[in-house]
């Protein structure tokens, strides 16, 4: 019975599974829960235990902390410290208007001395393009000699080029100089012997003496140049010119250094006749000079572009009834609104006029713009009328003033109506100019500077003092164009050799999204700190003629000016003084940055941003209050405003500071403190953290240099050995008069200087201008200077970081020099075996840097030491520092852990960064003292990982990961997901932990971006204007034809493939998921070719040119939630509801997370960090531009501003009229037709 009721039961358990198993295709079943919550704790736990240990034995962090428990820490006072760096930066500053005030007296002196000279045009000087060292091939003499010139009329004159000896000079970035002579720069539009330019050359060579004194008086100048009205350019040292670019585009007198010293601020309006008659080659030179005319607008300038026919309209829509700054930006967007002008009809002069009246008149009246000097220039080829009324109505009120000068250029050979177009200027304090070739409109266009330099010259004493903008030393900013251009064309190069590799392949859209994704990062690289240009600000005076004579005509004669390197500049600052995180900029007097720690003017590692120097300070000091893209706050406003207003005071904000490649983000709270630099337009701001900001490390007195060397203690002593560095861009001592190959010589040598007797502490770090170096040492006999700025033995030390930098080396000494984890110690060779622990390291809040190598023979030895100081030098300034001493405020005890960025994507052994900061307490304040760490193997973690969760990683059912604060893999079981943000390899998982309060999104936004915007060639219009743009319709189809031809030919030879994969090698490169391929992308014919494909090839590989546009991007960067006891590391896995398990892994910046496979996964949602542009909802024909000048922010005036002279009335200069040559032939044929028809 018994037996009979078990085998019902069991008949009945065995069709209730037969139900279940053919219901199984219906039914959604859950997956059991394997993930359990406490081994995934435990391995959380081991591991963190595990690489603390490491960490505390490796680096000896708490005898490092117990190193410092004799120095002291006290408050940072924030005020005192902006106000002494101001007042640093005002004596160097001091000292190089000095030094341009004695060109600019010695120039005009010898201007007036050789007033009569002849000008000889066998004058030979030392051309910076021709000079000649000596070795060098001399040039033939061309034949036959001498040839005549049918343009000038005389012969052509050749002087053999003059040889000079260049020696390569560090302060000179090695450019090879002669500091005997200075050397001459001739633009490519100018003739040097000329009359007038080649004496203008012969007497400027007696300024090399007054160059070579300046250099004598203060050694830390840069170059000296005299820009000459004439154009050519006399630079001190003697160096010769780059020839490394394609165009020499440089002209001194097109350069922001010589336009705002040669002319007060001024607005401009430019009416560009629309007429019909504007067309071909009248239009090219019309819109040539309005580029020239842009080109010579500075920040402190205001301007605006109408085209005039039956209407007045402005070429940008957006910038009507208004004038706006003349920065890059703007200019860039004016100069793309006038290449898509086309004329129409009859133009309207009187309506244009008006309107150039009436928008000068209400821009005066509200306030805006430079409201110094008014100018209207028309670009026109004849006016039907004067338009006196016009004149009598706007401009005439109050004589002989006339508020509003007028300059007028007539376009074109053959024109009639010159009279009344040449009476506009004239009658209206300008000047006239008539043009018939683009090729002289450079030389013409610039007559306008001497015209508006009229009252300066008249008044004579005035020299106003002229500080530039920041920019890139000789560079032309439409290099950057032709640099992105010959980008693409090798883009195109590229794409081409690929093909004949790996044929219809290259068309798959997961191999295009590969591409463009790649080439994509490269515009990402925006490195702050690059060597490729020389950023630099310039203070420049205006040079006067001084003749009896020269009133009637008020010529200036030049500007003379002299370089401060930015780099200079920032070596006063002393980031010592601040601190880790700390920072110091300087904001001018339009609110753009001078210099910024996030100030970004390349992109792609080469190429100048089209707007680089306008970053207004509000666009890198990113306030953290959630508020939309360029809705910046009124606090932050109001801050801005005391600023420029070059007013002193503080305030603390909530910011968002972005870093290492602008991939991570901390939220923190600083203190800012600001002054001016008195007699500049320049204002200085400090910044640093108020968490561990506040305080400081400092020394105790009987620890100080003098007292310690009265002690016996050999200074050179604690700086034994090689294996340590020191901060390569601070400023310890520096020697004016002798250079050193390394800073670490330079140090040594001064701490043999201090041993000796009577060594004294300089007071400043810049000497005296000569005038008051007199003064300045008799009121003052302990500044601790030596007597005379003139001795050979000049130089300088920062007392307070010297004093530091000792102390952190004696108190350290023994962490390089320590032998205990040799090869022979049990301990350290396990950890050396177990983790491939390379070496470890110490850097100091002083700039120090030691380091220990873990080597098993001295040939290791030698190549890990090297590897680790050629990268990590910079102390608090390296990303490992920086982000120790914040982890310090999270989790006191902990490291930090980093890999670089897409490391599995390289072939090479990829090391894991740890840092822990040391913190010195006292008197219940606390500073940051050092940084420990060291680098391992990432092999070695992923084996100790893989031990430690055995086989549980490894199966298919659990995907194991561990992710640092921001977000980035430091660990998976695929190795080539190491260093991706997590976002981009799981982010259905990734936006789970944002919502679970795991992460938190940050949004940062980057307000210099750059984007690329499709070159609109084929314009429907440009139809109409020539029959030639049928025949280059023709031209470009065979040129494509052309192109098929030869690749479907080159296919088969033999070799390409190979010559392909040596030159270019295919890489894989970190990017989110291609999209799904269309099906078209298949079809295919018989022969495997489809039309499809032919043509897909051809539109792919034909080159889409485009042009640089400044943009705003976005970019959602991530932080761990660091709330104390955070709820979520208590919960466990929920089957596929919540498929994982996070863990903080102790001790570290690290979580650890274990996600279950086996639930479905939405691969559809992807998390990113790259950029993103930002939509501001604009209308078709609106720009950024536009945007935000609705959006303008307030601005300081240059406080010197000459306008007009009470004498300029008398000066009739006003350009020459028109000249009609008869050709005799023409008028013959004409004669003898008129006869027979």
């Amino acid at each position: 019975m018994a037996w009979s009721r078990l085998l019902a039961w069991w008949r009945l358990c065995l069709g209730l599974l037969s139900v279940l198993v053919c219901l199984a295709p219906c039914v959604n079943l859950q997956p059991a829960e394997n993930i359990n919550y406490n081994l995934v704790h435990s391995w959380a736990d081991k591991l963190g235990m595990e690489l603390f240990h490491l960490g505390d034995f490796i680096t000896r962090r708490k005898e490092v902390q117990e190193s410092f428990k004799d120095a002291k820490v006290v408050s940072r006072n924030g005020a005192s410290i902006v106000d002494s760096m101001a007042k640093e930066i005002e004596m160097m500053m001091d000292l190089k208007v000095s030094a341009v005030r004695r060109i600019m007296d010695t120039a005009e002196n010898t201007a007036l001395s050789h007033q009569n000279d002849m000008a000889d045009k066998m004058f030979s000087y030392y051309s910076a393009k021709e000079m000649l060292e000596p070795g060098d091939p001399v040039p033939p003499i061309p034949t036959p000699a001498p040839d005549m010139d049918k343009d000038i009329g005389e012969p052509l004159i050749y002087v053999q080029p003059k040889v000079v000896v260049l020696e390569p000079r560090p302060e000179f970035h090695n450019t090879p100089v002669n500091f005997s002579v200075s050397s001459v720069h001739v633009p490519v539009n100018v003739f040097d012997r000329a009359p007038d330019v080649i004496k203008a050359i012969q007497w400027s060579e007696n300024l090399d003496q007054i160059f070579r004194d300046n250099y004598k008086n203060d050694p830390t100048l840069s170059w000296q140049f005299f820009g000459s009205s004439t154009g050519f350019m006399r630079q001190f040292p003697a160096s010769k010119w780059r020839k490394d670019v394609p165009v020499d585009l440089y002209d001194c007198r097109l350069r922001s250094w010589y336009m705002e010293a040669a002319t007060s601020p001024k607005d401009i309006v430019i009416l560009m006749d629309g007429s019909g008659s504007m067309l071909g080659q009248r239009l090219d030179i019309a819109k040539h000079v309005v580029n020239t005319i842009l080109d010579t607008l500075g920040t402190n300038d205001f301007v605006n572009i109408f085209t005039f026919d039956k209407e007045v309209s402005p070429v940008v829509p957006c910038f009507e009834d208004t004038l706006i700054q003349a920065n890059l930006g703007n200019i860039r967007e004016l100069k793309e609104g006038i290449e898509l002008f086309r004329p129409k009809s009859i133009a309207n002069y009187t309506a244009a006029l008006t309107k150039a009246f009436e928008l000068l008149e209400e821009t005066k009246l509200s306030s805006r713009g430079a409201q110094c000097n008014q100018a209207i220039m028309i670009i026109g080829d004849g006016a039907p009328e004067n338009n006196r009324e016009v004149f009598e109505l706007h401009n005439w009120r109050d004589p002989p003033y006339k508020p509003v000068r007028v300059f007028t250029y007539l376009i074109g050979k053959e024109v009639a109506n010159w009279d009344d177009i040449r009476w506009m200027a004239c009658e209206n304090q300008g000047y006239y100019v008539h043009l018939s070739d683009t090729a002289e409109v450079r030389e013409m266009v610039l007559n306008y500077i001497p015209v508006m330099a009229r009252p300066l010259v008249l008044g004579r004493h005035d020299h106003p003092v002229i500080w530039s903008q920041v920019y890139a030393d000789i560079e032309d900013t439409k290099l950057s164009d032709y640099l992105w251009d010959i980008n693409q064309c090798e883009y195109q190069k590229a794409d081409v050799l690929e093909y004949w590799q790996v044929h219809d392949r290259m068309l798959e859209p997961s191999e295009m999204h590969r591409r463009k994704y790649r080439r994509m990062k490269e515009t990402w690289n925006q490195p702050v700190d690059s060597n490729v240009y020389q950023f630099m600000t310039t203070v420049s005076m205006p040079i006067y003629d001084r003749r009896e004579n020269a009133t009637r005509i008020a010529n200036i004669l030049g500007v003379a000016g002299t370089d401060v390197p930015i780099n200079e500049i920032k070596k006063l600052l002393s980031p010592f003084t601040l601190g880790v995180n700390g920072y110091a900029f300087i904001v001018t007097n339009n609110g753009y940055v001078l210099f910024h720690p996030d100030f970004r003017p390349i992109f792609q590692g080469y190429i100048l941003k089209p707007a680089y120097n306008s970053v207004d300070m509000i666009e890198v000091e990113l306030l953290d209050d959630d508020r939309p893209a360029r809705d910046f706050n009124p606090v932050l406003m109001t801050i801005r405003d005391s600023i420029i207003n070059q007013s002193t005071g503080s305030k603390w904000m909530l910011v968002k500071n972005h870093f290492d490649e602008m991939k991570r983000v901390a939220r923190i709270k600083r203190q800012y403190y600001w002054t001016a630099i008195k007699k500049t337009p320049f204002t200085l701001v400090i910044s640093y953290p108020e968490q561990y900001g506040v305080s400081h490390m400092d020394i105790r007195a009987d620890q100080e240099i003098h007292r310690i060397s009265i002690k016996g203690t050999n200074l050179r002593s604690v700086f034994s050995g090689k294996r340590w560095k020191i901060h390569p861009d601070w400023l310890f001592c520096k020697h004016s008069n002798r250079t050193f190959k390394t800073p670490e010589i330079e140090l040594l040598y001064f701490l043999e200087r201090m041993s000796e007797p009577g060594w004294r502490w300089p007071g400043s770090r810049s000497a005296m201008p000569p005038e008051h170096a007199a003064a300045m040492f008799s009121n003052n006999s302990s500044t601790g200077r030596y007597p005379s700025i003139n001795e050979k033995e000049s130089y300088y030390c920062d007392r307070q970081l010297m004093q530091a930098l000792v102390f952190d080396a004696r108190v350290t000494g023994w962490f390089s020099n320590n032998t205990s984890f040799n090869s022979k110690d049990d301990k350290g060779n396990e950890f050396k075996q177990r983790f491939g622990v390379t070496v470890a390291f110490l850097a100091t809040h002083s700039g120090l840097t030691r380091w220990h190598e873990f080597h098993s023979n001295a040939a290791e030895e030698s190549v890990v030491g090297e590897t680790f100081s050629q990268n990590n030098t910079r102390a608090i300034d390296e990303i490992w520092y920086k982000r120790a001493v914040d982890q310090h405020f999270v989790r006191e005890e902990s490291f930090v852990y980093s890999v670089p960025f897409d490391a599995g994507e390289s072939n090479s052994e990829i090391l894991v960064t740890a840092s822990h900061a040391v913190f010195h307490n006292e008197g219940g304040k606390t500073a940051p003292a050092a940084v420990v760490g060291f680098q391992f193997q990432h092999s070695a973690l992923y084996k100790l990982f893989h031990n430690i969760t055995g086989n549980a990683c490894a199966v298919d059912d659990k995907d194991c990961y561990i992710l640092d604060n921001n977000g980035y893999v430091i660990i998976s079981t695929r190795v080539h997901e190491t260093g991706r943000f997590f976002g981009e390899v799981n982010g259905a998982i990734m936006k789970r932990l944002l919502e679970e309060n795991v992460y938190r999104q940050v949004t940062v936004y980057d307000y210099q971006a750059v984007c690329f915007e499709s070159k609109n060639d084929n314009n429907a219009s440009s139809m109409l204007l020539s029959p030639l743009f049928h025949l280059l319709r023709v031209g470009k189809w065979l040129l494509h034809t052309a192109l098929w031809y030869i690749v479907q030919l080159l296919q088969w030879a033999p070799g390409v493939s190979s010559h392909y994969a040596d030159m270019y090698g295919d890489s894989n490169d970190t990017e989110p998921p291609p999209p799904e391929p269309h099906p078209e992308h298949h079809a295919r014919n018989g022969n495997g070719h489809g039309k499809k494909d032919d043509d897909l090839w051809l539109r792919y590989l034909t080159l889409h040119r485009t042009r640089l546009k400044p943009c705003d991007m976005k970019r959602d960067l991530y932080t761990l939630f660091n709330e104390k006891d955070n709820v979520v590391y208590n919960m466990t896995a929920h089957a596929c509801e919540r498929p994982f398990v996070v863990l903080p892994i102790p001790f570290s910046n690290l979580i650890l997370l274990v996600i279950d496979q086996l639930c479905p996964r939405d691969g559809s949602v992807v998390l990113t960090v790259n950029p993103q542009p930002i939509d501001y909802h604009l209308s078709v024909n609106d720009s950024l531009a536009c945007y935000k000048q609705a959006r303008e922010f307030n601005r300081m005036r240059p406080h010197s501003c000459i306008s007009r002279h009470a004498n300029e009335s008398g000066i009739k200069l006003c350009g020459k009229a028109c000249s009609v040559y008869a050709n005799l032939g023409l008028l013959l044929l004409c004669h003898i037709l008129s006869r027979w028809l």
